[in-house]
């Protein structure tokens, strides 16, 4: 047996099924674009990965040692590795199958946290064994070794405080956690990083400057996502997600695996490129996403200065008149709807609409909800077609034309103080509801979003407040207007 040919044929194969991989990855975000295709795309998604996993034993698990003419298999602890898949795959399986729509964001935000984790300790095992067995890392090797750790520890400290914002644990506030210079704190914190990262470079056979890295990085996750407002969390989500694509791409240039280069980079670049989507949504830079302190800051207008003896309640029977007589209505949906599970009576009310020849739309905000596509991903569960979920430039001319404006647990989004130059959301793109001949805000209470300001919306004369559980007070809107 000639084993010179064998490992070249072994490369070859081995080359061939990643970039077979890469492909699938590359198909798959391609049909993520769309709802229609989003199922075939995770499921090409899925397939790229386990092609990648299986080759990955192939590529590090045999080795063919040309000179000593034998095949080395690397399974000594395949037993170790078996366990992980099983647990793996379970706590996966779990997890997709028992979430709600409403911790979503929670687990993608743990997702991301344990993707950055487990790229650290990947890069930093491989860069311990290899200064153990006195082996020489090449620069390159070693600048992403110092990238893995530092970006992977930032991406797994942060998720974890983004999942606590978004979950609303008690230990995690909800609100921007700031304190005098820590500004200057996290600048300190990423110098150092730097020049630890420098230090790792240059001594090459130290491990303990990587777990200082490491040390340093889950330190700055910690303090710059707990600076950062829970409306700027779907922001924040989808940077997070960026990290822990470019993490999972330095550690690929650790191992010399193409394959987790090219998925890091596409994860990396996606998420970069949503961040600056959602950014470009509330008319604000990334610089001041993360440490502007959205939602920090009171407002100098107080709820009883815009709402005192200006907020109309209304009814079921009386929302149902309304609608009688409309053609044309906008739903808008908001966070509050998935917290209530109203989606299936939203479906339900839109059908009973246009069973009556009314012209129903909906009116979705980039950032409504807590994570990108929240609202999208909730509607189309309900069997809405695509073609009614309008982005804000597309339904915002149509609404001097529209007789009712449906408003189901959205507040920021709608907020009019956006207009204003003095206003905490100045500048922020809204749904201008409020140029609706008649707006019905259904909403538990007066509370705030996320931002923590008060919406003048709610006291509009053309605005009525249906005070009431979302999924309840649609339900009877719906049984009121089927009695007409």
């Amino acid at each position: 047996m000639n084993y010179e040919i064998l490992n070249n044929v072994k490369d070859v194969v081995v080359a061939l099924l990643y970039l077979t991989s890469a492909i699938f990855f590359i198909l798959g975000i391609k049909n993520l674009a769309k709802p229609k295709t989003a199922p075939r795309g995770n499921l090409l998604g899925a397939s790229g990965m386990l092609i990648a996993v299986l080759t990955a034993f192939i590529d590090f698990g045999f080795v063919i040692n040309v000179q000593a003419e034998l095949i080395e298999s690397r399974f000594d602890y395949w037993y170790i590795i078996v366990i992980a898949l099983v647990l793996g795959a379970g706590v996966g399986l779990t997890s997709a199958l028992g979430v709600k729509m409403t911790g979503m964001p929670q687990m993608v935000a743990v997702f991301n946290g344990l993707g950055g984790g487990a790229s650290l300790l990947v890069a930093g095992v491989f860069y311990v064994l290899a200064i153990g067995g006195a082996e020489v890392l090449e620069t390159p090797a070693l600048v992403a070794t110092a990238l893995s750790g530092s970006i992977g520890a930032i991406t797994f400290s942060g998720s974890f405080i983004a999942y606590g914002k978004l979950q609303g644990l008690a230990i995690v506030p909800d609100k921007p956690v700031t304190f005098p210079g820590d500004l200057a704190v996290k600048g300190l914190l990423l110098v150092g990083l730097i020049v630890l990262s420098g230090v790792l470079v240059v001594s090459a056979d130290a491990a303990h400057w990587y777990w200082l890295i490491v040390a340093g990085g889950l330190v700055l996750g910690v303090l710059l996502v707990i600076g950062i407002g829970g409306a700027d969390m779907p922001v924040v989500i989808s940077l997070l997600n960026s990290y822990s694509g470019l993490a999972a791409a330095s550690t690929g240039f650790v191992l010399g695996n193409i394959v987790l280069i090219i998925a890091g980079s596409l994860v990396g670049a996606s998420g970069i490129i949503l961040t600056s989507i959602m950014c470009k949504a509330m008319n604000r830079s990334l610089t001041n996403v993360l440490f502007g302190g959205f939602g920090g800051t009171p407002t100098s207008k107080t709820q009883d200065d815009i709402y005192e003896g200006k907020v109309t309640a209304t009814s079921a029977d009386e929302v149902a008149m309304i609608l009688d007589s409309a053609q044309r209505v906008v739903i808008v949906p908001g966070y509050g709807m998935a917290v209530a599970r109203a989606a299936t009576p939203v479906r339900q009310l839109t059908e009973a609409l246009e069973a009556r020849g009314v012209d129903v739309v909906f009116g979705v905000h980039p950032v409504a909800g807590r994570m990108p596509g929240h609202m999208n991903v909730l509607l189309a569960e309900e069997n809405i077609p695509y073609e009614k979920l309008l982005d804000l430039d597309s339904v915002n001319p149509s609404f001097p034309h529209t007789d009712v404006a449906i408003v189901l647990g959205a507040n920021d989004v709608v907020n009019p103080l956006a207009r204003e130059k003095d206003s905490e959301i100045a500048g922020m793109p809204i749904l201008d509801v409020d140029k609706a001949r008649t707006c019905v805000v259904i909403k538990r209470s007066l509370s705030p979003g996320f931002a923590g300001i008060p919406n003048p919306l709610f006291a509009n004369d053309n605005t009525l407040m249906y005070f009431g559980d979302g999924k309840k007070a649609v339900e009877d809107l719906v049984k009121a207007y089927k009695e007409l």
